[in-house]
């Protein structure tokens, strides 16, 4: 996988993130219920970064992992927390963002980027989307 600086945490294009999922590695998504509900890449796994510590032993560590969330503040701390747990692991470049920028596919089909945070949350649990 990428090398990067001592302590940065290792990130990977969306078309490296592709390639690397193409040939196997695992995509795991950090971001809150609510934005996981609106739209995920496909494939992905959902374990939002306050389950992580809990969830590692979901994820399968002979195998890359490639974590993502909205911009890339949430997989950072993931990707050093499994990265100091021993996994092969990098994060998406821009997050959900970047790849829905470059007009690659989310599910479900109507899938979009949420907002993160309470507030979208509770704009979405009343039926009131948060994306233009």
């Amino acid at each position: 996988m990428a090398d990067s600086p001592q302590g940065e945490p290792r990130e990977v294009s969306r078309d490296e993130a592709r390639k690397l999922i193409d040939e196997g590695a695992q995509l795991i998504d950090v971001r809150a219920d609510h934005e996981w509900d609106a739209g995920r890449i496909a494939g992905a796994t959902h374990i939002a970064l306050p389950e992580l510590a809990q969830r590692t032993g979901e994820i399968d560590k002979d195998r890359p992992v490639v974590v993502y969330c909205r911009g890339g503040n949430r997989s950072s701390m993931a990707t050093a927390a499994l990265d100091e747990a021993g996994f092969d692991v990098v994060k998406l470049s821009e997050g959900i963002v970047g790849w829905s920028e470059g007009n690659l596919p989310l599910e479900p089909e109507d899938g979009y980027v949420a907002d993160s945070g309470e507030a979208a949350a509770i704009l979405q649990s009343q039926g009131k989307p948060s994306h233009s």
